[in-house]
């Protein structure tokens, strides 16, 4: 974790996603859960997800993509679930850990929930920060702040944009 110039920001490196996500599949381990699958909440989730299912020797990954933010403290009215989805007959019965970078609002986590509960035995999340206005209390979770949170993932402009499918009219 490094200090930020500006004192509504949490910043996060590399070298801190790497502790943080150790340290996050240390509560994991030590809580007593064995999760048979980890699932990423796609895009933010799939570093933590990635980095939770090595720590904790869980070889069955899945994602599911939901849109919520759109910029900076910028979001859509509600989370929307995108193409492909998740096809449920693949985690029945499992115990499933949802991996997520940030519990903002929670509304994703509750869509994620919403969807996957009458089909798996057992659901937990794991997020890396949680804030405190979060409708979803996360089970593990690595940090909590009010501030925004400057990812290493997603701070940096892309590399590539994409033309839109459907270019505006002239």
């Amino acid at each position: 974790m490094e200090a930020s110039d500006a004192p509504d920001r949490e910043v996060m490196t590399w070298a801190g996603f790497g502790d943080a996500s150790r340290e996050l599949a240390r509560q994991v381990a030590d809580s007593g859960f064995r999760p048979d699958l980890v699932l990423a909440i796609a895009r933010g989730g799939l570093a933590v997800a990635g980095a939770l299912a090595y720590a904790l020797s869980v070889k069955n990954c899945f994602a599911m993509n939901v849109e919520f933010y759109t910029g900076v403290d910028e979001r859509i009215d509600v989370p929307v679930m995108l193409p492909p989805m998740l096809d449920l007959v693949d985690i029945t019965g499992m115990r499933v850990l949802v991996a997520d970078d940030v519990a903002d609002t929670g509304r994703t986590l509750e869509l994620v929930r919403q969807v996957i509960d009458s089909n798996v035995s057992e659901a937990r999340c794991a997020v890396l920060y949680q804030k405190p206005r979060s409708l979803i209390d996360c089970h593990y979770v690595w940090r909590r702040t009010d501030r925004w949170i400057n990812f290493p993932w997603s701070t940096e402009d892309p590399i590539w944009v994409p033309e839109p499918l459907h270019p505006e009219p002239v």
